[in-house]
């Protein structure tokens, strides 16, 4: 990931366990899901919706207490759509000690007022825009 500033910083709670004892993993993409979107909605300038999660790896564990930071960076643009890659980051309680807990990709579909496909257009787009040739 380019950008290394989190869209999303959580810690886990007793709530967010699976029955062993470790963070669920629906939990873990939830947060992710949570951070892609983010990001989509605000460089898409608007409304954005999931359509697809997918290349889901959790290389690590995560435990009570962890601090999650999720970060992401856009990979592909469509015609209305765009793909977000995010990787999740657990830096223990009572440390500095990071561990990749978690990676994956979602596509999601930008729309307008009325729920319908509109075209990508980038908020970096719209603060340099390309000059029209005029002849």
């Amino acid at each position: 990931m380019t950008n290394r500033s989190p869209l999303i910083r959580v810690t886990a709670m007793p709530t967010d366990l699976n029955p062993y004892g470790g963070v669920f993993g629906g939990w873990l993409m939830s947060q992710m899901a949570l951070g892609a979107g983010s990001l989509a909605s605000r460089e898409g300038e608007g409304k954005a919706v999931v359509v697809s999660a997918s290349d889901f790896a959790f290389p690590g564990a995560m435990q009570v207490g962890d601090e999650l930071s999720v970060y992401c960076e856009i990979t592909a643009t469509g015609n209305t759509s765009l793909t977000v890659e995010a990787e999740a980051i657990a830096r223990t309680r009572n440390g500095t000690a990071e561990t990749k807990v978690a990676q994956g990709t979602f596509k999601f579909v930008l729309l307008d007022d009325e729920d319908k496909p509109r075209p990508v257009r980038m908020a970096a787009e719209a603060a340099n825009p390309v000059p029209e040739n005029d002849a």
